[in-house]
């Protein structure tokens, strides 16, 4: 009828900001704000293993119009683990993006793994994300970040929608990487294209910052050679190494576990294994 309002979809706005700095005892938190959907929970870490932090959205998902930020912020040689409780799902869109906003700041020798499980992109989504890190002086980084499309076992493929990533790696002296993807509405196109994904039905990208980095592209390439994913390590700059990943979702989650095992034991000195929200 004339003159009644216009219904609007319910739409979740919230993040996680969390603060960790070092003491007497190991890393601690000093800060901790979140906000729903996003809640972070504090596992006990395994022998060996960092203080980590698991990621849950309480919502048990995100769909258009949902926007969430997080905020990781490292004192001096504080150490930490971050990663997800689940894969984290994109849903079909009735218009809006969905917005993912990351920041990461490392102060001085501190080292951080931010290693979520997968985020799952359903069709119809339209997904903007935005990742930012900040290393000041002998801070090291690991990042993986993996993309499915669709769920296979149900069948499902993309067929519509949208996504815009975009990461910036911000060194002591500047810019060490930056880098964007944009696949617009008839994202169909490049996700089969040969000169796209190829019909793959997920993509990763693996990134670390420390000294180590060339030592550990050489190990990745002998590790990854003639597996069942498309994959290839490459060194951008000095102590910077970048690889991708480009298979189905459960050969490409083996390669990127094995990746990612081998980095933390050889650049962060810790168990050469997943922490244990990967495998539970």
């Amino acid at each position: 009828m004339d003159g009644m309002p216009t219904l609007r979809h319910q739409r979740a706005r919230g993040g996680a900001s969390l603060g960790l700095v070092s003491g007497p005892h190991g890393t601690r938190i000093d800060e901790l704000q979140q906000a729903s959907p996003q809640r972070l929970l504090f596992p006990s870490p395994e022998p060996g293993e960092w203080l980590t932090a698991a990621m849950v959205n309480t919502a048990g998902g995100l769909a258009g119009g949902d926007a969430v930020t997080t905020r990781i912020a490292l004192g001096p040689e504080a150490r930490a683990t971050l990663s997800a409780a689940a894969a984290e799902k994109i849903y079909r869109s009735l218009g809006p993006e969905t917005e993912i906003g990351v920041t990461l700041d490392l102060a001085e020798n501190a080292a951080l793994e931010w290693i979520p499980q997968e985020t799952i992109f359903f069709s119809g989504a339209r997904l903007r994300r935005r990742i930012e890190a900040r290393l000041a002086p002998g801070a090291r980084l690991i990042m993986a970040e993996a993309l499915v499309f669709g769920r296979a076992a149900h069948g499902e493929t993309v067929v519509a929608g949208s996504l815009v990533d975009q990461w910036r790696i911000i060194g002591p002296d500047g810019p060490l990487w930056a880098e964007g993807l944009r696949l617009g509405e008839d994202i169909a196109g490049p996700l089969q294209s040969p000169f796209g994904m190829a019909g793959a039905g997920a993509m990763a990208t693996l990134l670390l910052v420390a000294p180590e980095a060339e030592a550990m592209r050489d190990r990745l390439r002998l590790l990854l050679e003639d597996g069942p994913v498309r994959c290839g390590a490459t060194l951008p700059r000095p102590g910077l190494m970048l690889a991708r990943f480009l298979g189905e979702p459960l050969a490409l989650r083996g390669a990127l576990s094995s990746a990612l095992s081998a980095l933390r034991e050889g650049a962060f000195g810790l168990p050469a294994r997943l922490p244990r929200l990967w495998t539970t």
